[in-house]
């Protein structure tokens, strides 16, 4: 039997679209690029050689086109994991629910996602203006936890070695991290030979989550050095963000093939940043654009 889904559940507005996106499902594309800021997603559209549809509500922004004979969908999702449940889970159903019926659809959709977005280098090989494409992403902002599923979408065993090393084994005010690897495919294609594959920390803040100390002291001074110093089956935690563990973990369950891409413009090691990216940031959205 399919399943009805309530209006208490999905929210769709009177003009047939989802409650935060304001997107209709006839306006998303297959594939799909999530930047952060609204005002990114014009800068990715000036790449498009068509343009339908621009579709603003609060910070979600939409505009979908054609790019290099593909249609595309370029979505603002803002800062954090917990506007990525929200777009991830509305996307997919703009994809694979029937609006007018409220049930799954009998084909579903597979979206391809990649998030375009920058971040701050831990390793003295990723300084400022590196691409990274997170191969495997740890999540400290608890997200997937919430959801069925979980632990067979995981890697779990790379979860435990990273509690063990960081000493958070038994300690219930830290939420419990995940790690989703992105889709393979994804990756073989869009990193090519000139992105570094990494391992991106996905962090529920700027501040304290990610290390920085400004008035208020850290629970453990101590806790950017264990992550730069941590390593499972050769593999190191490369860069901090904000979004790539729930976009990678959403699609996941929700079948959908996703991979996040960052360009670093704070190494964390040199205690360098770089403010002035964004003529960096337009090749790598160049780059991803060319590979999706």
């Amino acid at each position: 039997m399919k399943k009805t889904f309530k209006e208490s559940e999905l929210i769709i507005n009177p003009d047939g679209s989802c409650f935060h996106l304001h997107l209709r499902p006839e306006q998303l594309a297959d594939n799909v690029i999530l930047v952060g800021d609204p005002g990114r997603v014009p800068l990715v559209a000036s790449f498009f050689d068509t343009q339908e549809c621009d579709v603003s509500n609060r910070e979600f922004r939409t505009i979908t086109g054609t790019c290099g004979g593909k249609r595309v969908s370029c979505v603002s999702t803002g800062i954090g994991c917990d506007n990525i449940d929200i777009v991830l889970n509305e996307l997919d159903a703009c994809a694979n629910i029937d609006f007018h019926t409220r049930q799954e659809k009998e084909t579903l959709r597979s979206l391809s996602i990649v998030r375009i977005g920058t971040c701050g280098g831990l390793q003295p090989y990723t300084p400022e203006g590196s691409f990274i494409a997170s191969a495997k992403s740890i999540g400290f902002d608890g997200l997937l936890n919430f959801y069925a599923g979980r632990d067979a979408a995981c890697d779990t065993a790379f979860e435990a070695a990273f509690v063990r090393h960081m000493g958070w084994t038994g300690n219930v005010c830290i939420p419990h991290p995940y790690v989703i690897d992105a889709d393979p495919d994804l990756l073989s294609r869009i990193a090519a030979d000139d992105m570094v594959r990494g391992v991106t920390v996905a962090c529920g803040g700027f501040y304290g989550p990610q290390g920085r100390e400004l008035r208020i002291p850290l629970a453990d001074p101590a806790q950017n050095a264990k992550i730069m110093a941590f390593e499972h089956e050769g593999m190191r935690i490369t860069n901090f963000e904000m979004e790539s563990s729930a976009v990678a973990g959403l699609a996941r369950l929700l079948g959908h093939r996703a991979l996040t891409c960052c360009m670093v413009i704070a190494n964390r090691v040199a205690g360098k940043a770089s403010p002035n990216y964004k003529n960096d940031i337009r090749t790598l959205i160049r780059t991803v654009l060319q590979r999706l």
